[in-house]
């Protein structure tokens, strides 16, 4: 399994917002994005570093895979 990169929440919306996903609303601590054709909306926490579980589960929730999503990171 590929590592997981240490991203903020705001940089983890920036490489779902490049998957197809847009940022619906923010509220307090946690943007919640949503995709065209899809009921569901994901919610991001803001925080500086996002925890490597929380990050698998978004990454997982979102429908990619982790190569996919580091694929995605350009810094």
């Amino acid at each position: 399994m590929p590592p997981l990169p240490k991203l903020s929440g705001r940089e983890a919306v920036r490489v779902f917002e490049r998957l197809g996903w847009t940022v619906a609303r923010q509220k307090g601590s946690h943007i919640t994005l949503a995709k065209d054709n899809n009921i569901a909306t994901l919610s991001v926490p803001d925080h500086k570093e996002l925890a490597k579980g929380t990050l698998r589960s978004l990454i997982r929730a979102f429908g990619v895979t982790i190569s996919e999503f580091n694929e995605k990171i350009s810094r």
